[in-house]
């Protein structure tokens, strides 16, 4: 098989996977929602309303399509396409196994390696809010316009929290890569256990997490939509399948931000004991591939227990939990780990 065929057969199947599991994240939304609320949930479309989101789908695609006519057309339609396309770029760096051996040539379980790996997550995300600002301004909605200038100014302060928790990993590994990070923390021949980037970068992980909720709009931190005060926020005067790219590119979010925790703190397709089990390199790899889904599905879990367990932050906590608390302290632990990297001489 052809290089080129192999990579877009794979880009294929990711952007599958990743349209499939953020379909149904919204499901299990609902159902996790359901269970804490002692309610039932979905429960008429299917078994236990398992074509629920397949029913939403269609809903989206079925109704009406709305464009205010005070709203600056061009930038209303662009806004949920930037958001949606931005989405999924950032899930081509993500490295979802190690390599198969197939007919004797090696194929690797990510799509591209680049050695600035990092930055470039970073730089789609920011990109991201641009779908929400254009989205929210176009709309020629106040309540829209407030939740899209929320919504930046969200995201510009806990980016720089979240980019010094990541200095403070990078200066750690010594690399950008997101495949080489996660193979530095694979255990060797005889190792019980895998040291992930956790063990020596709990703050730094806290810090992320944090962020990476704020990042995602989600609650507590979602300010930007917040029913309460601003109707919708940004996606107020948003009808049919416009809206539903919105809402499926925070799905998305979720899904690619709970690889990338998976993949910097916690190992990636690394696991206990890979390396003791005595199994061929390409049973190993499936493995592998198994337990990143396996860490991916739990915290898009805990991104939605903690949405219905805790409560809504208001605006000027959030803005001093971003300011006041989080970057100090991601400045403290970048100053702690360089301090203790000088020290050890590594």
């Amino acid at each position: 098989m052809s290089f080129l065929l192999y990579k877009l057969l794979l880009v294929g199947v990711m952007f599958t996977i990743t349209l499939v599991v953020a379909m149904y994240a919204t499901y299990g939304e609902r159902k996790i929602a359901a269970f804490l609320q002692d309610r039932l949930g979905p429960n008429r479309a299917g078994i236990f309303g398992i074509f629920q989101p397949l029913a939403d789908g269609m809903k989206f695609f079925m109704k009406e399509e709305i464009i205010p006519n005070t709203s600056n057309k061009f930038l209303f339609i662009l806004g949920p396409g930037i958001a949606m396309i931005t989405a999924l770029m950032a899930g081509v760096l993500i490295p979802w196994g190690g390599t198969l051996e197939i007919g004797g040539e090696v194929y690797s379980l990510q799509i591209a390696d680049l050695n600035i790996g990092i930055l470039y997550v970073f730089a789609v995300v920011s990109i991201g809010v641009y779908g929400i600002m254009i989205g929210g301004w176009a709309s020629n909605n106040k309540f829209s316009l407030l939740g899209a200038i929320r919504a930046s100014a969200q995201m510009i302060s806990y980016e720089l929290a979240m980019g010094i928790a990541i200095i403070a990993l990078i200066i750690m590994t010594g690399t950008l890569s997101l495949g080489d990070i996660t193979r530095l923390q694979g255990g060797g021949v005889g190792s019980h256990w895998n040291f992930w980037n956790v063990v020596y970068q709990p703050v730094g992980f806290l810090l992320f997490i944090i962020c990476a909720f704020a990042e995602c709009n989600r609650a507590p931190f979602d300010l930007a939509e917040c029913e309460t005060e601003l109707v919708g926020g940004y996606h107020t005067e948003y009808s049919s399948m416009k809206l539903g790219f919105y809402m499926f590119a925070e799905y998305i979010n979720m899904f690619v931000s709970s690889a990338v925790i998976s993949t910097l703190y916690f190992g990636g397709y690394n696991f206990p004991f890979m390396n003791d089990l005595g199994l061929d390199h390409n049973t190993i790899t499936i493995l592998g591939t198994v337990f990143m889904f396996g860490k991916v599905f739990f915290f898009i879990f805990f991104f939605i227990w903690v949405r219905w367990t805790l409560p809504r932050f208001r605006y000027d906590q959030l803005m001093n939990l971003g300011w006041k608390t989080l970057l100090p302290l991601s400045i403290v632990n970048l100053l702690v780990t360089a301090v203790i990297l000088i020290l050890t001489g590594k």
